[in-house]
């Protein structure tokens, strides 16, 4: 959910005081050997196409006027092959707002260059620096510092540094990489902590698959290093990278090295009930609300939903990245002094907008609590480990009857009854006065997520298909196309479409009339509507026209393609996929038969998908139906050593989509 606890932006705010000042940067390059140059093979891997010698970063946290965290970064790779070099020749640095802290973080000093295995360097130029949007996977957005390396052949080396520096903030929870999508030969990183007076919090570091240990260094700084480091190469419905990959987690903290793992968490969840106890009681505007919101609804069930649906709606979050204001509009809101004021002003924080449907909630005599929640995007929550930072975002816990139910209302798309894919099937840890205690949240069903698509088509004489296409997505799939496509402008959001259609039908494909319905509504399906005309569709020869009647996986490969797997297959939720397709048949064209209804159902009936071909009784018109369901046991993770497994039901899933149908012109 990118939500830090109250706990963590209490602490930080303690620590986020303004500081501007500049930063000496050492220009002097350190020196290139005649062993680098002549190098010909990688050390760490046999054959990579390209292999980072050396990468040092310096981490400092200063304290002038207030606090910041400057980190220098120095990296030189060797490349390997044609490959290497063009995927190590552009290099984009990111900065803006990042991490789930919402820090800014500004970049200079940027310096870089390519050394020829002669010796000769070609430097990058300032002005041959720019900035640009960048998207990384599954959709995420950032801006980046760009630049494009010259001269790069094989055998060639290239380096880069420059200067970050996160303003406002120290290094409270920062993570420190130590893989790369190259290999690594070498690693160091150094860290100085925070020199203030009054400061009380001592630096900490949590290492992540891997033993690394700090020892003093020059200057303040603390050092570790880490040598022969794989390749991180990211494999479809893969587990978190942090799960998988070495790193390190930096961060400050008081001395509680004595207290065992449950009596911290014991205080987390104190803390955080102290901390929302007064944000959580309703005032007479909060109560005077919650009755007009209600209505005349008397079951605990609607009484709820309103008041999900109003907070979530009502209020526009402010840190959402579509709420259409300009910098200087959300420069000038107002930050709320209590939820309250969110009902009056129409904006808020993610916080306000679970506080204020907290305290709703309370008003009409609901138990809330506060609850702090592990998320899929980090390494298996760990209790035995206290570190609050892996339990972090925070939900709302209500309990109704004798069953806690957990909401996320700051969540613009998640639909009433669900919770960030994220943080579903989670620990969490739900504040209490005295016993704070543990539970897990639940999954939803796969009926819940949908993909549902509908096509009325006609096939022509030639192998053409035309006709009207309707795909609605609800649950968690239309919350991700609703993110994905809300800050988009109309002519942005067709080209998504397009291109979607044609990668999974053909290239030719011809997409017309096209509505895109309900991009930012938080009830109704994302749906798209549009006319396709699919020119040679099927498969001419002579009298026979050979046809796919599932036009949408005609051009769709396998969802597993190598024979091997590193890492387990994690799935992000439980869904279904719906496909109702006619198509009527020219005229004269006949199938003296259809297959039988075709099944793939795994050992325990979590992963199935059905399909069936009908002829209708004239023979004029074929009508395909395909039903898949994924999670039907709340299984959504596998053991990579259940791969070949996993991997033949999806095999027989893809052929089955693929299967065609042979149509014979009958001239009598």
């Amino acid at each position: 959910m990118g939500r830090f606890s109250t706990r963590s932006l209490v602490i930080l705010a303690a620590i986020q005081l303004l500081c501007i000042y500049a930063i000496a940067q050492d220009n002097d390059w350190q020196p290139v050997t005649q062993e680098e140059l002549q190098m010909k093979t990688p050390k760490v891997e046999p054959d990579a196409d390209a292999e980072v010698l050396f990468w040092e970063v310096r981490v400092a946290d200063e304290h002038g006027r207030g606090f910041r965290t400057v980190m220098r970064h120095y990296i030189r790779i060797k490349i390997f092959t044609e490959k290497g070099r063009d995927d190590n020749n552009r290099i984009d640095i990111a900065f803006g707002k990042a991490g789930d802290l919402g820090v800014d973080v500004s970049v200079k000093d940027i310096a870089a260059r390519t050394i020829d295995p002669g010796g000769s360097i070609a430097e990058v130029k300032p002005s041959d620096i720019f900035e640009r949007e960048t998207v990384k996977g599954k959709g995420i957005k950032f801006l980046s510092k760009s630049f494009v390396l010259p001269n790069v052949k094989v055998g060639s080396i290239v380096e880069y540094r420059w200067t970050e520096i996160r303003g406002n903030s120290l290094s409270y929870f920062v993570r420190l990489k130590l893989a790369r999508e190259i290999p690594v030969r070498y690693v160091k990183y150094y860290i100085k902590p925070v020199a203030a007076p009054y400061f009380n919090l001592g630096m900490r570091v949590h290492s992540i698959n891997t033993s690394s240990h700090f020892t003093p260094d020059a200057g303040g700084y603390y050092s570790t290093s880490m040598e022969d480091i794989p390749s991180f190469k990211e494999e479809a419905f893969m587990p978190s990278e942090y799960e998988v990959q070495p790193w390190i987690l930096v961060y400050y903290e008081g001395d509680d090295s004595k207290a065992s793992a449950e009596e911290y968490w014991r205080h987390i969840g104190r803390d955080t009930y102290d901390y929302h106890k007064s944000l959580l009681e309703p005032n007479n505007e909060i109560k005077q609300a919650a009755v007009k919101v209600i209505g005349d609804a008397t079951d605990t069930e609607t009484r709820l939903r309103r008041i999900y649906e109003y907070c979530r709606d009502h209020v526009m979050n402010v840190d959402d990245d579509a709420t259409g204001m300009t910098p200087e509009q959300l420069k000038n809101v107002k930050p709320n002094k209590r939820p309250s004021d969110a009902i009056s002003r129409g904006t808020g924080t993610w916080h306000d907008k679970d506080m204020l449907f907290g305290a709703m909630l309370a008003s009409i005599g609901i138990d809330v609590r506060v609850a702090n929640v592990a998320s899929r995007t980090e390494p298996a929550f760990d209790r035995s480990l206290g570190n609050a930072f892996f339990i972090r975002a925070e939900i709302i816990a209500a309990k109704i009857g004798d069953t806690w139910r957990f909401f996320a209302p700051s969540g613009r798309y998640i639909p009433y009854g669900s919770l960030p894919s994220t943080v579903e099937g989670e620990p969490v840890l739900i504040s209490d006065k005295e016993k704070p205690f543990f539970v897990n949240t639940p999954r939803s069903s796969p009926e819940v997520s949908v993909r549902k698509r509908t096509a009325d088509l006609h096939l022509n004489e030639d192998g053409t298909i035309e006709g009207d296409v309707r795909i609605e997505y609800t649950g968690q799939l239309g919350a991700a196309l609703k993110e994905q496509n809300d800050d988009r402008t109309t002519a942005e959001r067709e080209k998504i479409l397009t291109d979607s259609i044609k990668s999974q039908t053909i290239g030719t494909a011809e997409i017309t009339a096209i509505s895109i319905e309900n991009v930012t509504d938080g009830n109704k399906p994302f749906t798209y509507a549009f006319h396709i005309k699919l020119p040679a569709y099927a498969d001419r020869t002579g009298k026979r026209l050979f046809v796919q009647p599932n036009i949408f996986e005609r051009s769709t490969g396998p969802k597993f393609v190598k024979s091997t797997r590193k890492y387990d297959i994690s799935f992000d939720y439980a869904w279904e996929e719906l496909d109702d397709i006619t198509i009527k048949l020219p005229a004269g064209y006949k199938s003296e038969s259809t297959d039988p209804m075709q099944k793939v159902t795994d050992d325990d009936g979590n992963l199935s998908c059905e399909s069936k071909l009908d002829l209708s009784a004239d023979g004029s018109t074929l009508h395909y139906n395909r039903t898949f369901v994924l999670g039907s046991r709340s299984t959504l993770t596998y053991s990579k050593y259940a791969y070949a497994r996993i991997k033949g039901y999806f095999d027989s899933i893809h052929r089955m989509d693929t299967q065609g149908i042979l149509l014979v012109k009958n001239d009598k």
